[in-house]
């Protein structure tokens, strides 16, 4: 069945190319008039593509080639688009949470003087996301992987006038650079050994026993090293270790960036791009290890860094890097509607948060430092209200959607058996992992949560306290919209387990024909990490209660005085930018600037540009020493130039700088002459083989000699010009066996 895809990337294009190329010349409603009407057209082209189009669709599902777009020897590329249960989630995800960030953000960037470059940023940017997800080939996949990439760089340094975010832009994008390597070299690898770019035709071909099982380096088969290297591409782009370090350096852009970015678009491309190339990563277990070893290790890590920090959108940004851990050991514990289920709920509640973070730092006269935050529950009551629910979201208490999501994985790595007998260990370690992360979410959240909004007054000063003031409803409105969906999104997850009716795990159903499902977890097991799960939500929030429940309490303190040096380590992020640093970025500096030094100012300037002059200049010089209008002068240079060309007519044709010596056993084979070119004049040549026979001689510039016994020889061979009577010795030492 045929649906013009294509609308749904496209409309979000247009609208950011009309404000590109007009935007300053419109009022600002029109500006987001434009914007906002963008990306709800693309909203309302994807329900409609999803629900009417889809159920009357294939299995392939929906499907719109635009054209042929690369065609040359074995590659054949269609600008192609496919929507299916996956893309088509996330396609909803995008453009709906997209639409009320853009929404949102016509309050919060109201008095900025580039509003109109921020709104076309923002189209193309969910522009970006929509290809990334539609495309039906990896160069297509590609093409919005990139596009988001770019447009993270233009958010991120959007306020480029300071250098702190115009260094976090660069950041950002070269960062991504690295992963987009990997992400490039997987594709070489797929289309070397499958044939084909098409992420269809890839999938049919990864099976075993096919090219891409053969092994290739270390022992590993071309789908493990595929695998790992788009895993490494999608660890750029999703914020794992140990490119990780771009994401929080990303809340220098304005906060309705961060939303966007860490809600609905480009980090969840990786954990998007996992799940799509699914054939691939089950083909080999060891592969699906690796990438759930470095999500549960992203997951606990980043936890950990977000239990000291103090500004409020640092905090959230560490919480999506950990939350985007939890997704990718869904994907790589073959739970892939459950990693699909946590990046949709994690779409509504951590839009929220930021949200509600760029509604309180919009109360707090621009500040996001949380230490002189709390009390603001009554001040600013829809905030508070908002956060409330998402802040239980992402705890994961029953009943709210981050709980559902979460302990879909949690449970999925414990029941998981994708491994093998080999590689078992790997789902215990990693939900053991996860569960700790799980508590440290709870707490750390829950420290946010009370540092801002509990207490009965602000610790600001009296300027700001002044100041603060609830959100117009223009930002308010999509804050409970968003709170609406961390609550009850999670009823489109519910375990079907434990009613044993799988239809009522709406997501699930849907994403079954695209995402094979490799996971059966047991009703036991679902009930026992519901349980687990609900505990450790609720331990972390008592103990953050403990610690900071009303503002920093004296266990708080008393813990900072007693462990200083662990403290300041957390706040510093465990010093890993310094690390980076020390061991990347200024060995590249320090190569780059010995580089400059030799080759720009050296080679090029002082050699290339102002070495060409000095020549000139030298030979000017010694020109006009010999033109100075003296004939005798001149006769003198003239005599002295035929002399030079005399003395090297008069010379024989001789060798360039040895004879040339074959030897076959006792018998050697000598020849005088100039490379393969005879004199063009008779010469004389004198052999003497160096063993007190006679010497050969005559005009023929080669010769044969046979001696009689082994030993050491020196063969000497005179060339004679008869013509002017000069001559030259070559000589040459042989070893006859």
């Amino acid at each position: 069945m045929t649906f013009d895809l294509r609308l749904i990337p496209l409309l979000p294009f247009v609208g950011a190319v009309l404000l590109m190329l007009f935007g300053r010349r419109m009022a600002r409603d029109t500006v987001f008039v434009i914007a906002a009407l963008a990306i709800a057209a693309a909203c309302v082209v994807s329900v409609d593509a999803v629900f009417s189009a889809l159920p009357d669709a294939g299995p392939g599902g929906l499907v719109d080639v635009v054209g042929t777009w690369i065609a040359t020897g074995d590659l054949h590329v269609d600008l192609a688009f496919r929507l299916d249960g996956l893309s088509g989630v996330m396609c909803l995800v995008i453009t709906f949470v997209g639409f009320l960030i853009h929404v949102f953000a016509a309050g919060y960037m109201a008095d900025d003087p580039d509003y109109a470059r921020f709104f076309a940023y923002l189209n193309l940017f969910c522009g970006a996301m929509l290809v990334l997800v539609l495309g039906d080939s990896l160069p297509v996949l590609f093409i919005g992987w990139e596009g988001v990439g770019l447009c993270s760089y233009l958010l991120i340094g959007f306020w480029y006038s300071s250098t702190a975010n115009a260094d976090a832009g660069k950041k950002a994008f070269i960062t991504n650079r690295i992963g987009d390597f990997g992400f490039l070299l997987g594709m070489f690898l797929l289309f070397q050994y499958a044939g084909s770019l098409s992420i269809p035709e890839i999938s049919s071909a990864a099976r075993t026993g096919t090219a891409l099982m053969q092994p290739i380096w270390f022992g590993q088969p071309v789908a493990f090293w595929a695998a790992v290297f788009l895993f490494i591409g999608a660890a750029g782009k999703s914020a794992q270790i140990p490119l990780y370090v771009w994401l929080p350096d990303a809340m220098a852009g304005p906060t309705p960036v961060s939303a966007l970015i860490h809600a609905a678009t480009m980090v969840t491309a990786g954990v998007y791009m996992i799940a799509r190339m699914h054939e691939v990563y089950v083909l080999v277990p060891a592969a699906m290890a690796i990438v759930a070893v470095v999500g549960a290790a992203t997951a606990m890590f980043a936890a950990v860094i977000g239990f000291a920090q103090n500004d409020f959108k640092k905090v959230l940004a560490y919480s999506t890097v950990s939350q985007l851990g939890f997704m990718f050991v869904g994907v790589g514990t073959s739970n892939f509607d459950g990693g699909i289920f946590h990046l949709v709920t994690h779409a509504f509640f951590k839009a929220g948060l930021f949200l509600c973070a760029g509604s309180v730092m919009h109360a707090m006269s621009g500040s996001g430092d949380i230490r002189i935050m709390g009390g603001l529950r009554k001040k600013l009551p829809v905030t508070h209200g908002v956060f409330w629910v998402c802040w239980l979201a992402i705890c994961g208490i029953p009943i709210f959607s981050g709980f559902f999501s979460k302990d879909s994985i949690i449970a999925g790595a414990f029941a998981t058996e994708i491994y093998g007998e080999h590689l078992a260990w790997v789902g215990k370690l990693v939900g053991v992992m996860l569960m700790i992360a799980a508590l440290g979410t709870a707490f750390y959240m829950s420290r946010l949560y009370f540092l801002v909004f509990s207490g009965s007054e602000t610790r600001a000063d009296e300027k700001i306290r002044h100041h603060i003031h609830e959100s117009p409803p223009i930002m308010t409105v999509p804050l409970v919209v968003l709170a609406a969906g961390a609550a009850l999104v999670g009823l489109i997850g519910l375990p079907s387990e434990l009613w044993h009716h799988p239809e009522q795990n709406l997501l699930a159903h849907e994403l079954e024909p695209v995402v094979r499902t490799e996971l059966v977890i047991s009703t036991s097991t679902e009930i026992i990490f519901m349980v687990a799960s609900t505990l450790l939500a609720v331990a972390g929030i008592g103990l953050a209660y403990a610690f900071y429940g009303g503002g920093y309490r004296e266990l708080a303190r008393a813990f900072a005085g007693k462990f200083p040096g662990f403290v300041r380590l957390v706040q510093d992020k465990f010093r890993v930018d310094e690390l980076y640093g020390a061991i990347i970025i200024r060995p590249i500096k320090a190569v780059a600037r010995g580089l400059y030094v030799f080759v720009d100012r050296i080679v090029i300037d002082k050699i290339l540009v102002e070495g060409t002059g000095v020549i000139v200049d030298v030979f000017s010089r010694i020109a006009r020493a010999v033109q100075g209008g003296d004939g005798q002068r001149y006769m003198a240079v003239f005599a002295v130039g035929v002399a030079v060309l005399v003395h090297f007519a008069i010379q024989p044709t001789l060798p360039f700088t040895k004879l040339k010596v074959s030897q076959t056993g006792r018998s050697v084979e000598v020849d005088a002459r100039r490379g393969t070119r005879q004199s063009t004049r008779p010469l004389d040549y004198v052999f003497d083989f160096g063993d007190g026979r006679p010497v050969a001689k005559g005009t023929a510039a080669e010769q044969r000699h046979d001696y009689d016994r082994p030993g050491s020889y020196t063969i000497r061979v005179t060339v004679r010009d008869p013509r002017w009577g000069t001559e030259d010795d070559f000589k040459e030492k042989v070893e006859v066996q």
